[in-house]
């Protein structure tokens, strides 16, 4: 006989499991993060700034849309830059200060998880932007809809935003938020006032790193923490999921454990494979690279992007130095597209032979 379970029961054991986490408010930087206890909450999120007072970096940008959002003149924005830059966070923390706890009911937030094609914009933003908003405060006369990877949309939904963003400019603001600014087009942009969010320099992302690390509670060596900030590449989420991946493994926080952590080679053998490159033969240098790259699980793009870098610190001369990056630029887009890497390993070894034997002839 077939059980029947009620919608009560249902309700029931939901609100026994709630019981069982409890919520713990944590003491940030000027933030209280909210975490439930017996749950793994990933640092990106745990330690999102929650206000614009907390956002690491572009203060300039943060302070100009802090001025709009307290004189009640929010525009349509446009934010775009590289990933981790605090784009949407900025955001994020705009919408908290403009409705406080409410502001979950006044934004509509799309993402690229989300569809997003011209149906979208004609049923989903459009029924939202038109219906009229309860106002929550002095400064929440205003809806706002929360358009993250916009650069992702189609060429239609972007023509059909253009003329809702126009019919519904007087109750609601568009927040569009992209890494390439060129797949979003004229006519949007010309409609919104465009942010750029640099990647973050190494000051503003060691402060932010350092912060966790107190609050965390972790052991990080100051090599460690070199290690990240030059991994992250101005990328802050990119650098909080080095740090939890890192901790996770290793204890205590080294330049090695997150080089190992990340899979990206030490610089100390970036430094054996450019000796080998400079001074061994070509079977020589074959022989020992394939080996370390076994050995230590290396990836040939990695090792290319390594060098790359080093080539630039070393002394030869500019013809040189040119054709060398040439070379390696045309051997790491062969990787990209899937090459061999015994062939393009080979074809690294070549491009020094050649870069050597015109040094020695420079000398004469």
């Amino acid at each position: 006989m077939t059980e029947v379970v009620s919608l009560m029961d249902i309700d029931d054991d939901d609100h026994k499991n709630d019981n069982n986490h409890s919520l713990k408010p944590i003491n940030g930087k000027g933030k209280d993060v909210v975490v439930v206890e017996g749950q793994a909450i990933p640092w990106v999120e745990k330690y999102r700034p929650q206000s614009l007072a907390d956002v690491a970096a572009h203060r300039d940008i943060v302070d100009t849309i802090d001025r709009l959002t307290s004189e009640n003149r929010l525009p349509h924005l446009l934010l775009y830059g590289p990933p981790g830059t605090g784009k949407t966070s900025t955001i994020l923390a705009v919408a908290r200060k403009l409705y406080g706890v409410q502001y979950h009911n006044m934004i509509l937030e799309l993402n690229a998880s989300d569809a997003r094609g011209i149906d979208v914009v004609r049923q989903q933003i459009q029924d939202f932007a038109s219906t009229q908003s309860f106002s929550f405060g002095a400064k929440a006369s205003v809806k706002l809809v929360l358009l993250d990877e916009a650069d992702a949309m189609t060429k239609d939904a972007q023509f059909a935003l253009r003329r809702v963003i126009e019919k519904y400019t007087r109750n609601t603001r568009f927040s569009l938020i992209c890494n390439h600014v060129n797949k979003i087009i004229p006519a949007l942009q010309s409609r919104c006032t465009r942010f750029r969010f640099a990647p973050l320099d190494s000051f503003h992302v060691t402060e932010r790193l350092k912060h966790v690390i107190e609050a965390e509670k972790l052991e990080v060596s100051e090599t460690g923490l070199a290690a990240l900030v030059r991994l992250s590449n101005g990328d802050m989420r990119k650098a909080l999921n080095i740090l939890q991946s890192t901790h996770m493994a290793s204890q205590q926080i080294t330049e090695e454990s997150v080089y190992l952590c990340t899979g990206n080679p030490l610089p100390k053998d970036i430094e054996q494979i450019s000796y080998w490159l400079l001074n061994d033969s070509f079977v020589e240098s074959f022989k020992r690279i394939s080996e370390m790259k076994m050995r230590k699980g290396l990836a040939l793009v990695d090792i290319v992007r390594e060098v790359t870098m080093f080539v630039f610190k070393i002394r030869m001369p500019s013809d040189v130095r040119v054709q060398l990056i040439n070379d390696l630029a045309d051997i790491e887009y062969g990787l990209s597209l899937g090459c061999n890497d015994k062939l393009q390993l080979g074809s690294l070894i070549a491009s020094f032979t050649r870069a050597r034997s015109a040094l020695v002839a420079a000398a004469k």
